[in-house]
């Protein structure tokens, strides 16, 4: 007899679960640097633009095939197109996130080390230089591993406990702890000297910064930090009742996807023009600037561990949502083991993460195509991979799915009007795939 399937315990568990797969590395660590390397206030505002206008509509639609189809994202289109090749959309999001948790555990080991250190009070100091710490740890290769291995150990926990008992539980806790810990952090660093000139990098727009290349990371950074292209929200969504509106869960989603974004923008750019930093600094920007914010702070060596403790938790439940369709993938399809599947697929994704892990010690000039293991991946997976995928799945929602099934799916728990359900699905089938296409060309020089 087949066991019966774990659902959400509760509306807000999903909302904030989903939000947690959301909100994590990619608005809180990559956002920023990302906004920085390119344009400041003219990206953020196409970060918004693409959030609304194709992420918000994508998510709709992943929600919609895993509710819709019951199942996780490869088992899933296999039921919807049954003898079809469309199912390669939910083999695309397994690999797609086998790779993003490939070097995504990586930042994870750096911010699990972080937090570590910070609680004896080990890094703010009169005389810490916070580039050149993060550079040592980031260049010593055990330091990077074992934090990479613990950070896949913590994963394999939680994720084998599955839905209700592991990731809903964290998350409810969590997530709302975070928001009211990056306001405190806001507000002081909007209070530096300064602050307004970061404030106006960031929220004033300079369109003549921005080329094809900028926009393309743009609609990247708006699908890695909703988490869509890869199926994880398909399969989070399979484990949803049907009393739940998808279109209003997507909305809450991507507004605390923003608003985070929001958040980060406004702690972090203050701060590296009050203390004359680097906006461009790249990955490592936030483990520079957090703990220059803290140390200005009465007490600031325990806020800043309280932040990093609840910036690692943001970033594990991305993480878990990775290494949970990677884990259903396996486990539904074929009756394994809960636990030893996520064992099995957390050691792989470890194994497979340790060249971007020495991207900056033992590999630094090991290179692909100019960009280290670590940028190579991360380009892969944020400007190809998740494009793509959104690219499928509005085709596959625009053009296969039986629509009757979309509409219930759409209508299921809301009063929205017709009107609003032929908007949205005439979006999926031509605004969100011309866009794509054109950017992506774009980018790459073809128009």
């Amino acid at each position: 007899m087949q066991p019966k399937k774990e659902q959400w315990s509760t509306k807000i568990g999903f909302i904030l679960s989903s939000a947690g797969a959301a909100i994590g590395l990619g608005a809180i660590w990559k956002f920023p640097y990302m906004t920085g390397m390119n344009g400041g206030g003219a990206f953020f505002l196409l970060f918004i633009a693409f959030t609304v206008i194709i992420g918000l509509p994508i998510l709709i639609a992943e929600f919609i095939i895993g509710r819709g189809a019951q199942k996780e994202a490869v088992t899933a289109y296999q039921k919807l197109a049954p003898k079809t090749g469309w199912s390669f959309i939910g083999h695309w999001g397994v690999v797609g996130a086998f790779l993003l948790m490939s070097f995504y555990s990586v930042v994870g080991g750096w911010v699990l080390i972080y937090s570590a250190i910070s609680i004896p009070g080990l890094i703010i100091s009169d005389t810490a230089n916070y580039a050149d710490l993060f550079a040592t740890i980031t260049g010593n290769p055990l330091i990077t591993l074992i934090g990479h291995l613990l950070f896949i150990l913590i994963n394999i926990m939680v994720v084998s406990f599955g839905i209700k008992d592991g990731i809903e539980k964290t998350s409810k806790v969590l997530m709302p702890l975070l928001f009211i810990f990056f306001i405190i952090l806001v507000i002081r660093s909007l209070t530096f000297e300064g602050a307004m000139e970061g404030l106006r990098f960031f929220l004033q727009p300079d369109f003549s910064k921005l080329n094809a290349e900028n926009v393309l990371y743009a609609l990247g950074q708006s699908f890695f930090s909703l988490a869509v292209g890869i199926s994880v929200m398909v399969t989070y969504s399979s484990y949803l009742k049907k009393d739940v509106s998808l279109p209003m869960s997507a909305g809450s989603v991507s507004i605390m996807n923003i608003f985070v974004s929001l958040l980060a923008g406004l702690a972090i750019f203050p701060v590296v023009f009050a203390f004359g930093l680097e906006p461009a600094e790249g990955p490592g920007l936030l483990f520079i600037v957090l703990p220059e914010a803290f140390a200005q702070m009465p007490f600031g060596e325990i806020f800043l561990s309280l932040f990093l403790l609840l910036f690692l938790f943001a970033v594990l439940t991305s993480s878990f949502s990775m290494l949970e369709i990677i884990t259903a993938a396996f486990t539904e399809k074929k009756q394994r083991s809960r636990k030893k599947t996520a064992f099995i697929s957390g050691i792989l994704v470890f194994i497979a993460g340790i060249p971007a892990a020495l991207s900056s010690s033992s590999l630094a000039d090991f290179t692909i195509f100019g960009k280290t293991v670590f940028d190579a991946t991360d380009f892969l997976v944020s400007n190809i991979m998740l494009p793509g995928g959104c690219l499928f799945i509005a085709l596959f929602i625009g053009y296969k799915m039986d629509k009757t099934l979309i509409k219930q799916e759409f209508s299921y728990g809301n009063q929205l009007s017709n009107g609003i359900y032929n908007v949205w699905l005439q979006n999926m089938r031509w605004l969100v795939p011309i866009t794509i296409i054109i950017v992506f060309l774009g980018s790459i020089g073809i128009i």
